[in-house]
């Protein structure tokens, strides 16, 4: 269903700011908690006493303590202490990768041994000054692959964000796809059209006219093992489009870290950066209220569309043009699972 060995968006860092925190990644329940300030643990949220998850605990001089009998936990996994107990016995639990970068924390579930955060892809625009970032946390209850598809195919936008992103010459432009190594790019470009209602605010926000023709872009990448990175934007019209200088035109990146739960659920961390007025705080709120909206209808379609497929086990889709990137990006996701399952290589 998902690769392992691979770096997964776990939490935001504030949620594991007061207290741990249980959440079930690629099927691995996972504790995340503060031994210290600045640093960040990952273990199986699981007590070796009597089972009960640690995440029910609390953080006590950089350990986790069960909320249950008060087994205390190191960050490595092994037991440090329990009241009137010896403990040197008490089996060792798992311990996973984690690592807090560009604003979240990630997590590995796959073979710790292979766990390197110079992987994690970069993200220009986190931590730079010239950029602004909004977002939010929404558990969709959908196989994430769903979610790869609808965001690698943009052509439901006229009708699932008919009244904010979508307009009909989304159905009416062509899309080029093209895979890069690991990597799958679908393009989409719209001239000479009318800003829908999203895109005029935004157009605003910059302080451009929102009621004169302008080309339209979408630019979608897949990176694995489930991240999609959306170039879009709109610019006046023949002031070069996807090339203009920014004067005329509004340029974001819609961020989505799609993190599978188990098979039919999944963390989806959606947020947009842009390099337009970066300070303006309040047009960071509208931005994010709007996207937050448009998400919310995908959410919606989303969990219709799983419940019809589990109900419909031996129903063959059909497979389109539009449904280049999900296709190719899936076909990605197959041969890195296909990778992980091939059995070690035989030692001398």
């Amino acid at each position: 269903m998902f690769p392992k060995n691979a770096w997964y968006v776990a939490c935001t860092p504030d949620e594991i700011d007061a207290k741990p925190l249980g959440r079930t990644i690629c099927n691995e329940k996972i504790v995340f908690f503060r031994p210290r300030q600045g640093e960040v643990a990952a273990l199986e949220d699981f007590c070796p006493h009597r089972g009960a998850p640690l995440s029910l605990g609390r953080v006590c001089e950089g350990n986790l303590v069960c909320g249950y009998h008060g087994l205390v936990m190191g960050c490595e996994g092994k037991t440090v202490s329990m009241p009137g107990q010896r403990v040197q016995g008490f089996p060792k639990i798992r311990a996973f990768p984690v690592v807090e970068k560009y604003g979240f924390v990630w997590v590995w579930p796959g073979d710790a041994a292979q766990a390197d955060p110079a992987q994690i892809h970069p993200l220009e625009w986190a931590g730079n000054p010239d950029w602004a970032y909004g977002g939010g946390l929404y558990h969709v209850e959908c196989d994430y692959r769903l979610m790869v598809d609808n965001l690698m195919d943009l052509t439901h936008e006229t009708y699932v964000h008919a009244t904010s992103i979508g307009q009909k010459e989304i159905d009416e432009a062509p899309v080029t796809t093209k895979t890069e190594g690991d990597r799958v790019i679908t393009s989409r470009f719209m001239d000479n059209v009318m800003a829908p209602p999203f895109w005029r605010a935004n157009l605003r926000g910059n302080h451009l006219a929102d009621d004169v023709p302008v080309d339209r872009w979408q630019v979608c990448h897949f990176i694995p093992p489930s991240h999609v990175m959306i170039e879009v934007g709109v610019a006046h019209a023949g002031k070069g489009g996807y090339h203009a200088d920014s004067k005329d035109k509004v340029y974001s990146i819609v961020v989505d870290f799609l993190t599978p739960e188990t098979d039919t659920s999944m963390w989806y961390f959606w947020g947009m950066a842009r390099n337009f007025n970066p300070r303006d705080t309040n047009l960071t709120a509208q931005i994010r209220e709007g996207q937050g909206k448009v998400f919310a209808e995908d959410t919606a379609v989303l969990e219709a569309q799983q419940r019809s497929l589990s109900a419909n086990p031996g129903r063959k889709l059909l497979m389109l043009n539009i449904d280049a990137g999900g296709v190719q990006a899936r076909r990605i996701i197959d041969r890195l699972v296909a990778r992980e399952q091939q059995p070690a290589p035989l030692t001398a």
